[in-house]
């Protein structure tokens, strides 16, 4: 582990909460007026592609036979990977005491809910009679129609209301006590009376602490299992087709793996640019991005021995038809470019966070973690596509080719995701008050004796 502290110089509690506090009160800078600009001209490309589909249905996109999953599915388990390492670094590693958590846990929670936003829109989408959403939910029917529960839709709609209802109690709950921070702070009576209403009454004693920490506890251990679970059945929605490529039982652990190794990357994303504009760098140090960074490094050589055993798989299987998809179709088929270059961000480039230098380099950091989750994506679209494309009857071959309507609904969902999290900056404390006052309290303690 890095040998920096958890956070830099000896502030007083008042100092820090005048710092972690005062961002929600701060007049925006240029930088961030021009952020909420980008990001709403990326919603509204968003909500019209979404129009289009609802209006004119879903041959607005490049799905076809044999594609009949496209962008709409890619984004989907894109969005919710990325949702994985929020639980992850919060829930996770709260349970083993992980103490560099504690400046980066309220990022990554939000990030988790942000974009499990995003990844909901898809599944709906796709039906392409999304006005008959709720068919996939076991709601009480008079008729007795129930949904077909061999279908890959109820069950990712169970993960995804399960996942995101958890993740949500768990983000709220730690919010509690940094709400009646603000609550106590806030400079004028109407955000006083809204910050006290979402504060429920927290105190501060030391009874509602403990009452406190035993909930956030019980909720982490609740959260840790959605990690495993939800991208597994998510995997499971291609496991148990008989595509090429896709009936493998290796999915479950290889789309957790490449879920949390997009994750971390998200969070990098995210953390370096907001490190720097509100000039955190007491308190989110370098020995937290050191972290990341190393847990980019592990996660991505978990997706690369993964990579290499789907190869040897198809091989020692003698099954034809996988060793066309995985030694013919995926490397010189078509969209090949897209698979090498998944295999460039997501096993080669990280490589880079061996030498600590790199690991230190902030535009290092944020260079690979956006071109890690650029290979990520690049890895849906390697699995989704290229094994449709590619299937059993040579006759029924065809490419894919997504159509403006598809980048329009997928950049579009990165534009909503940033405008939520520049909200989520905006009105909510985005560092962990209470747990860093505590953290450093410990700290204190431990070096008096």
């Amino acid at each position: 582990m890095a040998t920096e502290p958890v956070f830099i110089g000896r502030p007083t509690d008042a100092e820090l909460s005048d710092q972690l506090l005062s961002t929600a009160w701060r007049p925006w800078r240029r930088l961030g007026k021009i952020g909420f600009l980008v990001a709403i001209i990326g919603t509204l490309f968003l909500f019209t592609g979404i129009t289009l589909t609802v209006m004119y249905g879903i041959g607005m996109w490049g799905n076809n036979i044999p594609v009949a999953w496209g962008f709409g599915i890619i984004n989907f388990v894109w969005w919710v990977g990325i949702g994985h390492a929020g639980t992850f670094i919060s829930a996770v590693l709260l349970l083993f005491e992980q103490k560099w958590r504690t400046s980066i846990n309220r990022f990554a929670e939000a990030m988790t809910l942000f974009a499990i936003l995003q990844a909901a829109m898809f599944p709906v989408l796709h039906l392409g009679r999304p006005w008959f959403a709720y068919w996939i939910f076991p709601y009480p029917s008079t008729m007795g129609v129930w949904p077909q529960f061999k279908s890959a839709l109820p069950w990712d709609a169970a993960a995804i209301s399960t996942y995101f209802t958890v993740s949500l109690v768990f983000w709220y709950t730690g919010l509690i006590p940094d709400l009646a921070a603000m609550r106590d702070r806030a400079p004028t009576r109407a955000k006083r009376f809204i910050y006290g209403i979402f504060a429920l009454g927290f105190t501060g004693a030391s009874s509602s602490y403990r009452h406190y920490r035993v909930v956030y506890g019980l909720l982490a251990g609740l959260s840790t299992p959605l990690v495993l679970s939800v991208h597994s059945i998510v995997s499971s929605d291609f496991a148990i087709t008989l595509v090429p490529g896709w009936h493998s039982t290796i999915f479950p652990p290889f789309f957790v793996a490449g879920a949390i190794f997009s994750g971390f990357a998200m969070v990098l994303t995210l953390v370096i640019p907001v490190r720097s504009l509100f000039r955190l760098e007491n308190v989110i140090t370098k020995r937290h991005l050191d972290n990341l960074a190393k847990m980019v490094l592990v996660t991505s050589w978990v997706v690369t021995y993964s990579y290499i055993l789907e190869f040897f798989m198809a091989w020692y299987s003698g099954d034809e038809y996988e060793i066309y998809q995985f030694f013919e179709a995926r490397p010189f088929g078509p969209w090949a470019w897209i698979f090498w270059m998944m295999m460039i961000c997501n096993s080669v480039i990280p490589q880079v966070f061996w030498s600590k230098k790199a690991r230190n380099s902030l535009a290092v950091l944020w260079t690979v973690s956006l071109l890690v989750n650029v290979g990520m994506w690049a890895e849906r679209f390697v699995i989704i596509v290229m094994g449709l494309q590619r299937d059993y009857l040579p006759s029924a071959w065809d490419v894919f080719v997504p159509t403006y309507v598809d980048w329009m609904i997928y950049l579009g969902t990165m534009g909503f995701f940033l405008l939520l999290f520049l909200l989520f900056l905006r009105f909510v404390p985005f560092v962990s008050l209470a747990e860093v006052k505590e953290l450093k309290h410990e700290l204190s303690h431990e070096e008096e004796h």
